[in-house]
């Protein structure tokens, strides 16, 4: 004889809460004071001291090439905060005549389906009242 069939409870386990300080991390915003100021003791650094200098500040070789040439190109201004990502080529309000030009076509596209709606509807209506008059 088969043993009976018993429900037990599900074990139920605890809830896993996420660390919020490890699953939003923001970039890192460096000021033009710091740029300069990494700039100045990357210029000072001898042969192999470099590596510790960004090591130590949690840098990167392309940050410090990239500050480098923004300052060449710049001076000063090019260090300043800029967003990240190409520069879109187009302001918002070209973006804007060009979605309001673009919605006007499609206007005047229904506009002469319309017309050429109610242009056919008086010729039928004329047809009818013809054949009507014959009859």
């Amino acid at each position: 004889m088969p043993k009976p069939i018993t429900l037990v409870n599900p074990k139920i386990e605890p809830k896993i809460e996420p660390n919020s300080v490890l699953e939003k991390r923001s970039r890192r915003v460096f000021s033009t004071e710091y740029k300069l100021s990494i700039l100045q003791q990357a210029d000072a650094c001898k042969h192999g001291e470099l590596g510790t200098l960004l090591r130590r500040e949690k840098l990167y070789s392309n940050q410090l090439a990239q500050w480098r040439r923004e300052f060449a190109e710049q001076g000063v201004n090019g260090l300043a905060k800029s967003k990240p990502g190409p520069v879109p080529s187009k302001t918002p309000e070209q973006k804007r005549i060009e979605q309001l030009e673009k919605e006007n076509a499609g206007l005047l596209k229904q506009i002469a389906v319309k017309d050429g709606c109610l242009l056919l509807q008086k010729k039928a209506l004329a047809l009818i009242e013809a054949l009507e008059q014959q009859s």
